[in-house]
């Protein structure tokens, strides 16, 4: 268990190393989660020891969500009064990724379905 954490948090840190030293906008953890994805592909999938890991991590991702859960406490009065703007940020975010992602699904399905149609 110790290798598979380490081998996830050296991935971590290859992102962060790229992501300030290149000076990108894209969160470090994400760069190193897309070249751990890449390693993945190459190697044929993740060996047992990581998987094990990995799900052992996700039965307890829900103690990950604790920050928030204080942060919305502590700043409660501040929720409180600018209600309405977080209100309309919420819902309108909601609305515009449930959009984007319609556009895309039907897009894709077509594109699928005229691929489909142009085989033998």
């Amino acid at each position: 268990m110790i290798s598979a954490i380490t081998l996830l948090l050296a991935f971590q840190l290859a992102g962060e190393v790229i992501a300030r030293g290149l000076g990108l906008q894209i969160p470090g953890p994400v760069i190193g989660m897309a070249l751990l994805f890449g390693t993945l592909l190459l190697r044929g999938g993740p060996g047992d020891e990581l998987r094990q890991t990995a799900g052992t991590l996700l039965q307890h991702l829900s103690l990950l969500f604790i920050p928030a859960g204080t942060g919305i406490v502590m700043y409660g009065e501040l929720i409180a009064a600018e209600w309405l703007p977080l209100t309309a940020a919420l819902l309108g975010s909601t609305f515009l990724a449930i959009s984007v992602t319609m556009l895309v699904l039907k897009a894709l399905s077509k594109r699928t379905k005229g691929e489909q149609g142009t085989q033998p």
